[in-house]
């Protein structure tokens, strides 16, 4: 029965070149288009999560505002300021928090290195800023570490863009240079990162040094801002009003005052992000999958002509003794047929233009968003599918109009 139902498909197809071909292609244009436009609307959500963390991975930035409502007496307007000490009375106190770090930073520091000079945001900070940052250091080198701190060190540790300002093709790493007429040692320099937010300016353009020695150098009595990161984010809202109930107590403002403590909340950011590249993949499936039932109607419309056209060869199939169930099997097997094969050709193309590009390798600018799409396998299991709904909906209606003909006036028809 099987290879009747081919040897029948291709003698069909051979007949009408044009129209199956036409046909075919434009089942694998609608494949092609739900495919490539899914791949790509997950490079872009990649690629948005990617440059999201950049700028922090699973963090708080807990900063100190001004007081926007009376407390105890207390007016409005009161300036809060946190010191290096609440960042240990934070991680004792608080349960579940994994990294932590004070943050200092100062506008404007100047990197010199013998005719080279430049100015950058510097920042002094803690060991564990590395992971809450992502600023991981090229081979070679390395952040700087507990013994800096605890020592004090005038070490540094250089974004990758200002590194190559300073240094040209010369590798950093050992090397001395002046920050603000202080002697500093390079100890590394950053991977090359993506990052779409920031504050500041990017981490490529950035010097951290040990808040120890910032501290020492400048005097500085209170911090810029509390780096907390969370062992798990789903605590993340207990321990932010953990953190801001202990914090509202020392420095006597109301919790529920925002302006007092403002946090910069990188889990809500996150999950933000992936809402809005999930809702961007469905609306692009939802493009190519209107655009893959416009080939289907013209499947189902296909169909119909051939019906039509074989109307006299139905009849006498049916006048020897063919059964209807035969009928319509015949012609939901040439529709669905006909729609994987489109299907097949439309995945090939596309898996090869996904391919292509990621085999270029691009980078910077759109391509970071962009340069690397991706062929998820729900993709192509929900265009099979979708495929194969086309395939039996184009050829049920069809079939079941052939096997009502009447074989005595098929005989008739010219």
């Amino acid at each position: 029965m099987w290879n009747s139902l081919f040897i029948e498909f291709f003698s069909d197809l051979r007949k009408q070149k044009l129209r199956s071909t036409l046909t075919l292609i434009a089942i694998a244009w609608g494949t092609l288009s739900v495919i490539l436009l899914l791949a790509f609307g997950r490079g872009l959500g990649n690629g948005l999560i990617k440059g999201m963390l950049g700028a922090g991975n699973q963090v708080m930035v807990i900063y100190g505002g001004q007081t926007s409502i009376n407390y105890e007496g207390l007016g409005e307007g009161r300036p809060i300021r946190f010191s290096e000490e609440d960042v240990d009375m934070i991680t004792d106190a608080v349960p579940g928090i994994s990294y932590s770090s004070p943050q200092y930073g100062r506008w404007g520091a100047s990197l010199e290195r013998g005719d080279v000079i430049t100015t950058t945001y510097m920042e002094g900070v803690n060991p564990d800023f590395e992971i809450m940052r992502t600023m991981y250091p090229a081979a070679g080198g390395r952040f700087i570490n507990e013994t800096d701190v605890d020592q004090k060190r005038r070490v540094l540790f250089l974004g990758d863009e200002i590194a190559v300002r300073l240094f040209q093709d010369e590798n950093p790493i050992g090397q001395q240079l002046f920050l603000d007429g202080t002697p500093f040692t390079v100890v590394g320099v950053m991977k090359p990162k993506m990052q779409t937010s920031m504050n500041n300016g990017p981490d490529a353009n950035r010097a951290i040094i040990p808040y120890t020695t910032f501290k020492n150098m400048y005097g500085n009595r209170n911090v810029g801002s509390i780096l907390i990161r969370p062992e798990d984010p789903n605590m993340q809202e207990e321990i932010k009003a953990g953190i801001t109930n202990l914090l509202s107590s020392k420095y006597k403002f109301d919790p529920v005052d925002e302006q007092a403590m403002p946090v910069w909340d990188f889990i809500e950011q996150e999950e933000m992000t992936y809402k809005i590249a999930t809702g961007f993949e469905i609306f692009l499936f939802t493009v190519g999958f209107f655009t893959l039932m416009i080939a289907g109607v013209g499947v189902a419309n296909i169909m119909f002509v051939i019906v039509k056209e074989r109307t006299r060869e139905i009849g006498v199939k049916l006048a020897v003794g063919a059964r209807k169930v035969h009928i319509i099997t015949q012609f939901i097997f040439e529709s669905l047929f006909i729609s994987f094969m489109g299907g097949a050709l439309g995945i090939a193309i596309s898996s090869a233009i996904v391919y292509g590009v990621n085999s270029m390798q691009l980078s910077g600018g759109a391509a970071d968003f962009l340069g690397q799409p991706q062929i998820s396998q729900i993709a192509v299991i929900v265009t099979i599918s979708v495929l194969a709904l086309i395939g039996l909906l184009a050829g049920i209606f069809p079939a079941i109009k052939a096997s009502r003909v009447d074989p005595v006036e098929s005989l008739r028809y010219e």
